[in-house]
């Protein structure tokens, strides 16, 4: 007797299928897939047997979806994010038992003195501990702990309420401007006298409340913030002030770990300093390594 064909798709269908709706295009979505179109083309219909639908419409040049595929988008969408976040849980348990930290850091955050100060006392320890470091950009470095492709991160607050911190240094902000403004050549500013300027802005993903205060929107008299590019990274972001696009605040230390030609840091009298933090996921924090590197930077703070 013939074993009855699933009407389970698979998440690698689904997946595929999410790519071909933004794509709309069999040929783009295969070299964004990394394989052939034909292969792309038989797992659609595969899918689409499985469900028992047509989920696109194949036209000579064009790809549409059909209205049964737009209905299904939202599902297939919360199915493939359900096993990523299955997959991430699973790998940072057995991160757990394997005794593994993984450790992201933002910036200049790994070379900061606290951050070796902290890294080194666990070290010390516990030696049989694997840390890895990864680091983070704009975008996912409060998703990266959320998501658990990290266990804990070295960053700069302000963060989501479903974060805890560990507070390890406090530095002032600076303005971060193109040498070409006429202000580049004081020697310290106010708010107010860069109220004109626009700042560099952050894509989408990044939360709102982490880039309101850098970009100190609104200002102290209420006014909003006029935004320039947005930008990913931190190289992104120097260029985008050199070329006198826009403007940001940095904590000071950019001025060691970031210099740049066409860049100038100028100290802000009136500005609320930054912090240095280690960070985690409020509900794994008792988690054995992520405890490990808790009291690491307890006892860092404390010599």
């Amino acid at each position: 007797m013939r074993a009855s064909i699933s009407r389970e798709p698979s998440i690698h269908q689904l997946r595929l299928y999410l790519t071909l709706s933004e794509e709309l295009h069999f040929g783009r979505a295969a070299a964004r897939l990394f394989i052939t179109q034909p292969a792309l083309s038989q797992q659609i219909r595969e899918l689409e047997k499985r469900l028992g639908i047509r989920v696109v419409e194949r036209g000579s040049r064009t790809v549409t979806l059909t209205e049964a595929g737009r209905a299904l988008l939202p599902e297939a969408r919360a199915a493939v994010a359900a096993v990523d976040r299955l997959r991430s849980a699973a790998d940072a348990q057995m991160r757990q038992i394997s005794g593994r930290l993984i450790v992201g850091t933002m910036g200049a955050e790994a070379s900061m003195p606290h951050t070796r100060a902290v890294l080194g006392l666990l070290q010390d320890r516990h030696p049989q501990m694997t840390v890895q470091l990864v680091n983070l950009g704009f975008v996912d470095h409060l998703a990266a702990l959320a998501q658990q492709k990290a266990d804990v991160a070295f960053l700069r607050p302000p963060v989501t309420d479903d974060i805890e911190l560990h507070h390890l240094a406090t530095e002032p902000r600076v303005a971060c401007l193109s040498a070409d403004y006429p202000l580049a050549i004081l020697l310290r500013l106010t708010v107010a006298q860069l109220s004109g300027i626009p700042v560099v802005n952050m894509p989408d993903q990044v939360p709102r409340l982490w880039w309101d205060f850098w970009a100190v929107d609104p200002r102290p008299d209420g006014s909003p913030v006029r935004y320039g590019p947005a930008v990913t990274d931190m190289e992104s972001l120097l260029h985008t002030v050199a070329a006198g696009e826009a403007m940001c605040f940095l904590p000071a230390a950019a001025r060691e770990y970031f210099p740049r030609p066409g860049v100038r840091y100028i100290d802000v009298i009136d500005l609320v300093p930054s912090t240095s933090a280690l960070a985690w996921l409020q509900r794994r924090r008792s988690e054995p390594t992520i405890r490990a590197i808790r009291q690491a930077a307890h006892e860092a703070a404390c010599r």
